[in-house]
Formats: structure tokens, C-alpha cells, sequence
């Protein structure tokens, strides 16, 4: 025996009495769906090509809303109570909207209720598109801030581009400043490699009279007026129809050219535009500052280069005085460095222990001949005249701002643990870490090499003895980690 709900209708009530008493598209259905009477109600879309009486309600719907609907049969079927559901309907060419619910009545019909909710989701899906595209803007935002590398930036713009305008493929192409050619730099989508190589000069082709006329281009139908991409036989594999072409300008200067490229016709809409004028803006600031900070990079890179070559160049001087110390520098600085970085030193300190090395015996220049190539022993006052080069050294380098963090080697690397050392007679941790390194490879790359006043010492002679200054002449923890990497090498 059928159940029957407790929101039956008195059966004196007819279809036609249900169904006015709604305002949108009403439906009356059987037990299987198929509608036996509609009435559409305050809709005023346009109505089925097609009579409803006798379909299907599952032929009706959109196919997504099909599982929708026969969850919501099935439910009411079950227990006797009305269901709601959310459900598109395919009309004239457009889908609508609904929400919908499902009814029992009398004789196991059903009455299907749908109030037309479209302008409402057109609203939110509006609404959540904006969200997505402040969100890709606020992400080129943060990349303006944090000067995010170009390649970065225009891979996740081509990314951004393709998802939210739901286009085929998009490419960004760049005004190279040397040749004043637009190079393509970024894109995705492409079946084809043919866009990669584009080099167009300013008013050539699509993207070059965007770049000359500074303002966007449409072409509706590519397959109807294919312009200049129509020269290219690989390009035609991509099969395109739709073409738009935006400048990208940031202060008052035409960067580039963003390109959209789709494989149907476009219809956007206004919103659609804005953003695509949006992104455009705040991506050629993006490209500026990520430029700028590239060139500045490259800049600083080309500046370090010249300080290093001048750096070399004074030592070069001082070699080329005392043939004796000529690859002495070299080798000192090479494995300073190469302790250093074993020992933890970051890259920003390893750039001033490098150039402290090189730069150790500077103050060098300025002792006289007859005391720096004396072949035998200096006495005490020459001994006072050689101490003071460490003081020379800083003299001589401190007006250079940049070698300031270097004068740390130059001015203190004869420097002892127990405080005996020179000029200033630091003790322990008082003397900088790179002196203190620097000062185990000097002595040992010095006691190793030939001088005119006595023969080279062995490297196990050598080694014995500085082990034997441990905590004296040098670090008590620096000395075992030099022996065993000098033993490894």
C-alpha cells in the first residue's frame, strides 16, 4: 500500500488550481519523472522549443542536474517530504538557473517547483570571479614589492591569464632595448613552437601596431583576416580565431605587448575587458620593477667584478715587487676561503674574506726595499718599520667604503691567542674570526715556501708546529679543523 505524505492536496484540487498557485516554472510529475502538466509561471524566459507534456524531466534538465534531481525523486519517494535541490535548465540557447523543490501530491505525482535564481548566480559567480581577479592582482602586487624575478613573474602571469579569462593561450612578448625588437618571452598553450622565435619590429604585425598605437587590438575572426599571422605555415596548426593584443605600458613607456589567443569566437563581456586591461597595468609595473631590479643585479654584479679586478690589481703590484710572495696570495686566499665555507661562513661574509686575503700584505707597499728584501735578520728597528704595515694597510684602504668589512684580515692577521701579536695586541676572541682563520693558512703557506734567507719547511714540520702554538699563536679550536683539512689536501 503507497504511502501518502501529510502535505497531500485535498483531491478536489485540480493540476491547473497547483500549479497557479506558483510564480515560477511549476512541473507535475510522475513516478518516473515524466511531466504530465506545466506552467511557467512569472518566467519569463523564452519558452522550450519543444512541448513538455509527455518528456521526461531527465531529458529536460541540463545533463548535470540530472543526478541532482533523481537524488531528490528518490529522497521523496523514501519518506513522504519535500526535497530541495539546485538545477540548470538548457533554454533558447542559454541555461538558467533554478532552485528547485520537490513535492508529493496526490496519486504518487509530484509537484516540481523551480524559482528562476539565475541573475542571482550570475551575481556570485560575478562576485567570485572578481575575488580571483583581486587575488591575481594582489599577487602582482607582492611581486612588484619583493622585486620577484622576471622569468617567475611572467610564468605565473601566463598562468593566471589562461585560467581566469579562460582562454587558449596567451604570450607576453618584450621590447629588447639594444635591438628596439618585440621578443616573445613567456606563453602557454601553443601547439606549436612557431610564437617562441617572434622578433617584430615596432608596427609590425599585430603586436607591433599595438606597441606604436598604445591601445588594445581586437581581431574577432582570425580565419577571416588573418593579417601578418597568416605568413607564418606553422602558426596555422594552432587553428586560433580569436585574437587580443594589449599594450603594456608603465611610466609613460610601452614595455611589451600581452597577446590572448582563443580557438573559438569571444564574446566577453565587460567585466572581462576591465580586468584584461587591469592585468595588463599592473603587470608592465611588475615587468619595470622586475627589469629594474635585473639590471641592478647585473649592475652590481658588473661593479663587484671591477672591485675584485682593482683589488688584484694592487696585489699584482706588490707581486711583481717581491717575485719571492707571487703565487703566495693566491694560494692563501684560495684556501681561506675554502676553509671558511667548510667552517659555516655565509656568502655575504666569504665576498670580505676573499678580498681580505688578497688584500693582506697590502700595507706592504710602503716598507722600504732594503728592510722587506733583507736576506737575513731585521733587527728591532726594522722590526718596528715592518710592524707597521697591518697600520698602513687600513691608512691606505679605508677611505674605500666597500673594502671596509674586508680591513678585518689586512689589519689584525699577525695578531696571537695569548695577546703578543701585532699592532694592537688582541687576545683570543677579541681578534676577528677571518684574522684568526687567515693567520694558520699565512704561517703555514709561509714556512712551506722557499725564501731567500732560509729553505721551505716540510708540511709535517709545519704542521708539528703549529699544533704546537695551539692556544698561543693560534685558536685552540680553529688549529685541529686547518691540520686535518691541510692533511686531506
Amino acid at each position: 500500500m503507497e504511502r501518502t505524505s501529510t502535505n497531500t492536496l485535498p483531491p478536489s484540487q485540480t493540476n491547473a488550481d497547483v500549479l497557479q498557485a506558483f510564480s515560477d516554472l511549476n512541473l507535475i510529475l510522475d513516478a518516473k519523472g515524466i511531466i504530465l502538466d506545466d506552467k511557467p509561471g512569472h518566467f519569463v524566459a523564452p519558452r522550450f522549443s519543444q512541448a513538455l507534456r509527455g518528456l521526461k524531466i531527465q531529458d529536460v534538465l541540463a545533463p548535470a542536474s540530472i543526478d541532482a534531481f533523481e537524488q531528490a525523486l528518490q529522497s521523496v519517494q523514501q519518506t513522504s517530504a519535500a526535497n530541495g535541490f539546485e538545477c540548470k535548465l538548457p533554454i533558447a540557447d542559454r541555461e538558467y538557473w533554478f532552485d528547485a523543490r520537490l513535492i508529493p501530491i496526490a496519486d504518487s505525482q509530484f509537484l516540481f517547483v523551480a524559482r528562476d535564481v539565475t541573475k542571482c548566480r550570475e551575481t556570485e559567480n560575478r562576485m567570485s570571479r572578481q575575488m580571483q581577479q583581486l587575488s591575481v592582482l594582489r599577487s602582482i602586487d607582492l611581486a612588484i614589492a619583493s622585486g620577484l624575478d622576471l622569468n617567475l613573474l611572467l610564468a605565473m602571469l601566463v598562468d593566471q591569464v589562461v585560467e581566469l579569462l579562460q582562454i587558449d593561450a596567451v604570450d607576453v612578448l618584450l621590447q629588447n632595448p639594444r635591438s628596439n625588437l618585440l621578443e616573445f618571452t613567456a606563453g602557454k598553450g601553443f601547439r606549436s613552437p612557431s610564437l617562441q622565435y617572434t622578433h617584430l619590429r615596432l608596427g609590425e604585425g599585430c603586436a607591433g601596431r599595438v606597441a606604436v598605437e598604445r591601445r588594445m587590438l581586437n581581431i574577432a575572426n582570425l580565419k577571416e583576416n588573418q593579417m601578418d599571422f597568416g605568413r607564418s605555415p606553422l602558426f596555422r596548426v594552432e587553428d586560433f580565431v580569436a585574437y587580443y593584443g594589449v599594450p603594456l605600458i608603465a611610466k609613460g613607456r610601452v614595455l611589451g605587448v600581452l597577446e590572448i589567443f582563443h580557438r573559438s569566437l569571444l564574446e566577453p563581456d565587460a567585466d572581462w575587458l576591465n580586468f584584461l586591461n587591469m592585468i595588463a597595468g599592473q603587470a608592465a609595473i611588475a615587468i619595470d620593477n622586475a627589469v629594474l631590479f635585473r639590471d641592478l643585479q647585473r649592475s652590481n654584479a658588473e661593479l663587484s667584478l671591477a672591485y675584485d679586478a682593482t683589488i688584484e690589481g694592487l696585489t699584482r703590484a706588490l707581486d711583481l715587487r717581491d717575485k719571492e710572495t707571487e703565487e703566495h696570495t693566491r694560494r692563501v686566499s684560495d684556501i681561506t676561503v675554502d676553509l671558511a665555507v667548510r667552517l659555516g661562513t655565509n656568502d655575504t661574509d666569504l665576498v670580505h674574506v676573499r678580498r681580505g686575503a688578497i688584500l693582506h700584505d697590502i700595507g706592504k707597499v710602503a716598507i722600504p726595499d732594503r728592510i722587506l728584501f733583507k736576506p737575513g735578520p731585521l733587527t728591532e728597528e726594522e722590526w718596528k718599520i715592518m710592524r707597521q704595515h697591518p697600520g698602513i694597510a687600513v691608512d691606505l684602504l679605508s677611505s674605500v667604503s666597500y673594502l671596509a668589512p674586508a680591513l678585518t684580515i689586512p689589519h689584525w692577521h699577525h695578531e696571537k691567542w695569548d695577546g703578543s701579536g701585532y699592532p694592537d695586541q688582541l687576545r683570543g676572541r677579541e681578534i676577528p674570526f677571518s684574522a684568526r682563520l687567515f693567520a694558520l693558512v699565512d704561517v703555514y703557506d709561509a714556512l712551506t715556501s722557499h725564501r731567500s734567507y732560509r729553505s721551505a719547511w716540510s708540511r709535517a714540520e709545519t704542521l708539528h708546529y703549529i699544533e704546537s702554538q695551539s692556544g698561543r699563536h693560534f685558536d685552540p679550536a680553529l688549529v685541529p679543523e686547518f691540520v686535518s683539512y691541510m692533511r686531506r689536501h
